[in-house]
């Protein structure tokens, strides 16, 4: 079994044997929730990254395929300079560490929500999808299904009655529909604050898409407009998602047909899947992975569940549920083991 301190030193040899420099040391660029981590080392005057990819945890060729392509559409994606897929270590560009969250504020969102949305639309226009897993209704559902087995069971202790599931089971049925019926593009899946960074030439610099999918043209903007981790006034999203849709009409991806509201509650429904996935997937971090780092952003989460909920009628007796269950909770305080 190999163990952390093996895969450290079989990291830095590799490293140090591409680059031809056998003093140079790595220091951590970031991790995420999977197992990929990702490390920064110097040299010749230049930044580089190692992408660490355990091949029994998280197969990086994915990650290759799918950032050659991005390329190809014109998205700025790291460079690969070197691999080995044996041990699971790519040597990659180093797009620097200004995130667009921090960077986010009044004065500079619409500059860099428009260079995120110039990106995403050269994705859905230019980008294959077809050969990518589906975002169909089985997965959907999974996604779906998180938030009752690790929010209400696992963290706030309660099952629901037969009643209840059928409440549940109701607002699925609709939101699924609602993303079935969408036109089909690339979704990145993960379009958001923390995976796209500021650089200087082609902004942004995308990363985190080795999961992508054939799915709702709505999702990845919902991603980025309804981020997890950044709340907008909702006129002010809707300035946005409107801005979009014009994008996709002017570049013939969807026609007239789709008027401002349907496309607006595509993507309302589109960013509640998400959510509630998310909603889920932040406990289950924690209580299957020991990883805490998400809990912080579950009340933000959980107001975009419920606000973006309550507009639709449909969806009353859900948003009732929730309350009734987790109104009045610290929502980032875990349950006792």
């Amino acid at each position: 079994m190999t163990t952390l301190t093996d895969r450290a030193a079989a990291r830095l040899a590799w490293t140090r044997s591409v680059l031809g420099d056998a003093t140079l040391e790595l220091s951590s660029a970031s991790s995420d929730a999977s197992f990929r981590s990702y490390w920064r080392t110097q040299h010749d005057g230049k930044s580089w990254v190692v992408m660490d990819s355990p091949l029994d945890k998280e197969d990086p060729r994915p990650w290759l395929v799918i950032g050659e392509q991005l390329a190809a559409a014109g998205i700025h994606v790291p460079a690969v300079y070197a691999k080995d897929l044996d041990q699971g270590f790519l040597l990659i560009e180093d797009l620097g560490s200004q995130l667009y969250l921090p960077a986010l504020n009044d004065d500079t969102a619409d500059r860099l929500y428009s260079d995120a949305m110039d990106a995403l639309l050269l994705m859905q226009a230019r980008m294959a999808h077809t050969d990518l897993p589906l975002f169909d209704r089985e997965r959907l559902v999974s996604g779906l299904e998180v938030m009752p087995e690790w929010f209400l069971q696992k963290h706030l202790g309660y099952t629901p009655t037969c009643g209840e599931w059928d409440v549940l089971e109701a607002a699925f049925n609709v939101i699924i529909h609602n993303a079935l019926e969408q036109p089909r593009r690339f979704v990145h899946r993960d379009y958001h604050s923390r995976n796209l960074l500021i650089v200087d030439d082609n902004n942004p610099g995308v990363i985190d898409f080795q999961g992508a999918l054939s799915g709702p043209i709505t999702y990845d903007l919902a991603s980025l407009l309804r981020d997890a981790y950044i709340v907008w006034p909702r006129e002010r999203v809707e300035g946005w998602v409107e801005s979009y849709r014009q994008r996709l009409l002017a570049a013939a991806v969807i026609d007239e047909k789709v008027s401002r509201e349907r496309f607006l509650r595509w993507f309302d429904l589109t960013g509640l899947h998400r959510h509630i996935r998310v909603l889920g997937q932040f406990y289950r971090l924690w209580y299957r992975d020991g990883k805490s780092g998400y809990l912080a952003d579950v009340p933000r989460v959980y107001h975009y569940v419920v606000s973006v909920a309550e507009r639709y009628p449909e969806l009353a007796d859900f948003v009732a549920l929730l309350k009734q269950h987790a109104e009045g909770r610290d929502l980032t305080q875990v349950a006792a083991a």
